[in-house]
């Protein structure tokens, strides 16, 4: 019975979404109040009767109701509890529900938080994302129903997929999701603004909130996807260039461009051509990301193995609304002139700048992933584009961001001396400088890699501390007025700052990692770098759904116990799998990283060692941007009233 409200309610959301397309989009045009009024209460209950729908699939995934094919493919009895939820999510069908329950809620926030909005516009925005989730709807109905029946039930599933059976990637989609698909609203308000007609600071303002939701989101979910590949695939590295990785990332870059284009609209009315191309393609990027995740084109330890008839769906979908916005593009693009004038050296130069860089990063991820595709279909030609391209073409991309980014904090708007402007950064790059100095001193190689990292991280911090201490004036009570600055300024400090982390933490894995495989036998040590590591025993141990080969090492320096480390290998019966479970001593300083392999046939045991310097600051530093984008969301001028025009203002025509 609740399999069947499920999928009613799925089927009722989808009318109520043609709805909300239509009606409010004719009565913006004819100047129709209550037509424009139907969005409102369309958007709460298309999000009410998803939300109803994606509860019923998740219980019963819960209730192992191996009524539904979709649970029998993707769960099992013995399963422990939290994996039987995220089962919901760890599949096509289910992870394509959870795609338009986001688009909606995303809708019913715009209409409950949007009463500042100008009635048409708010109508027009609404009409717009519920036209994203009637195409998602419609094919999740007529090519990816989660509530199919099994004529037979059986009597237990076939399980979830073992890599997918662990916390971090139990939180991740749900994360990357409410980033992928927040970006639908940014979409949303510039393909409003351009049926509107209408372009100004007001719409930059309100835009930011929206961009910068979605944004922290994707933050949040690509670093956990990142720490689960360190963690649980065993092979000791962070990132690895993966389509699927990349297909989250390019979205990152063109949300974080968008956000810096937003202020520019906001502050000075400049850029705004270029800020609503970055709208529309940010949520296209996003498209595409969901199209290589489904097409089954790109092959990827995260990919859902789907038919190519799904992937021409997503596909004609994603053609619909980007070229239907950037067909709007052109034809509006004489509604969109810049008002603001400011020289070549002005923070709105810097900006520029900065947006240049990410999205000429974006397109060198995008060219790397997509040309095995290309050299495939129109060369005949089986390619592989793997790390050594990405690091050389995007990291130098990275590295003059890094280096703009505090330039760009102290310029003023309009024009400015750089000469003047820079005096107070002196310092900053002095100690940055000292610390590549010292970092290419004690480092045993003489990679340039490392030094690199340490001076643009320390450059990123100590420019938001100049930058602050700028905010704050002379004289007396620097203090007070330093806690009294817009939660904005601390939330782009803290951001900046933890991207300064991150580069360093990045830079530090990458250059100094030491590592060591060996077949180790039980009770002999063996030194890697300034420790010790024994192995004690190996055993057998049952799990709740596998069978685990355990070992117990045991981690020293100078005679003294570090840790206790219990690397595993385990097998899945059910869905016939093997994985990986590292251990793991964690330190800000290092990460000492431990994986166990197999017998060799004279007892000992394949044993793989890394001590990995600075791991950490990359998860630091991504949590730190996370923060900073929470503590600018959180702003009074986004809570109160974001710059809501007269309401006598009439758009044009």
């Amino acid at each position: 019975m609740i399999n069947e409200l499920g999928h009613f309610a799925l089927i009722l959301a989808f009318l109520v979404a043609i709805v909300q397309m239509v009606v409010p989009l004719i009565g913006a045009q004819k100047r129709w109040p209550s037509w424009m009024a139907v969005a409102e209460p369309a958007a709460g209950a298309q999000f009410a009767l998803t939300a109803v729908s994606f509860g019923a699939l998740m219980w019963a995934f819960i209730v192992s109701d191996f009524s539904l094919r979709l649970v029998v493919l993707n769960s099992h009895s013995a399963k422990p509890m939290l994996y039987k939820i995220s089962g919901t999510w760890g599949n096509h069908e289910g992870s394509m529900l959870l795609w338009v329950l986001i688009v909606t809620l995303f809708g019913a926030m715009a209409a409950w938080f949007g009463g500042n909005l100008p009635p048409t516009l708010r109508a027009r925005v609404l009409a717009v994302q519920s036209a994203i989730a009637v195409a998602f709807f419609a094919f999740i109905i007529f090519t990816s129903n989660p509530f199919l029946r099994m004529a037979t039930p059986p009597f237990d599933g076939q399980d979830l997929n073992p890599l997918l059976q662990d916390p971090g990637l139990a939180f991740h989609p749900p994360f990357l999701y409410l980033g992928y698909v927040g970006l639908s609203m940014a979409f949303s308000f510039a393909v409003a603004a351009l049926i509107e007609g209408r372009v100004d600071a007001a719409w930059g303002r309100w835009v930011r909130p929206w961009t910068l939701a979605a944004w922290i989101f994707l933050t949040i979910g690509i670093a956990l996807g990142s720490w689960w590949a360190y963690y649980e695939l065993g092979w000791g590295g962070f990132w690895f260039w993966d389509p699927v990785e990349n297909a989250s990332f390019m979205p990152w870059l063109l949300a974080a461009a968008l956000l810096h284009s937003a202020i520019v609209v906001e502050k000075r009315e400049s850029l705004k051509s270029w800020t609503i191309l970055l709208a529309i393609l940010a949520f296209g990027f996003s498209l595409i990301g969901t199209f290589i995740v489904r097409s089954g084109l790109l092959t990827s330890v995260h990919a859902f193995a789907n038919d190519p008839e799904r992937g021409v769906f997503i596909l004609a979908i994603m053609a619909f609304f980007m070229g239907g916005a950037l067909i709007l593009f052109s034809l509006r693009a004489g509604v969109m002139e810049a008002k603001g004038v400011f020289g070549i050296v002005s923070r709105e130069s810097a900006l520029i700048v900065n947006n240049v860089l990410l999205a000429v990063a974006c397109f060198v991820v995008f060219v790397g992933t997509m040309w095995p595709l290309v050299a495939e279909m129109f060369f005949d030609r089986k390619l592989s584009v793997g790390p050594p391209f990405f690091n050389a073409a995007f990291t130098p991309f990275m590295v003059a961001l890094g280096l703009i980014l505090p330039i760009g904090s102290v310029l003023p708007w309009k024009r400015a001396r750089l000469s003047r402007a820079i005096k107070p950064l002196r310092f900053a790059f002095v100690l940055a400088l000292a610390v590549a100095g010292l970092a290419w001193t004690v480092q045993t190689g003489r990679s340039l890699l490392g030094p690199m990292g340490m001076f643009l991280g320390v450059w990123l911090i100590m420019g938001v501390i100049v930058e602050l201490a700028q905010r704050t004036g002379r004289g007396g009570d620097r203090l007070g007025r330093l806690m009294r600055l817009p939660r904005a300024d601390w939330g782009k400090a803290v951001a900046h700052a933890g991207l300064g982390v991150t580069m360093a933490g990045i830079a530090g894995l990458t250059a100094w990692t030491v590592d060591d495989i060996r077949v180790a036998q039980v009770d002999q040590p063996w030194t890697v770098g300034s420790y010790e590591l024994t192995l004690n025993s190996v055993e057998e141990q049952q799990g709740p759904n596998y069978v685990s080969t355990m070992a117990n090492l045991t981690l020293s320096r100078g005679g003294e116990l570090v840790a206790e480390m219990t690397p595993e290998k385990r097998f899945y019966p059910v869905a016939r799998m093997p994985t990986t479970e590292a251990a793991i001593d964690y330190n800000l300083a290092r990460d000492v990283y431990v994986v166990i392999g197999d017998q060799q046939s004279n007892g000992g045991w394949t044993v793989r060692t890394y001590i990995k310097p600075l791991t950490n600051w990359i998860w630091i530093g991504c949590a730190l941007m996370a923060l900073g984008g929470l503590l600018s969301l959180s702003d009074r001028r986004f809570r109160v009233a974001a710059g809501a025009r007269k309401a006598a203002a009439v758009p044009a025509e």
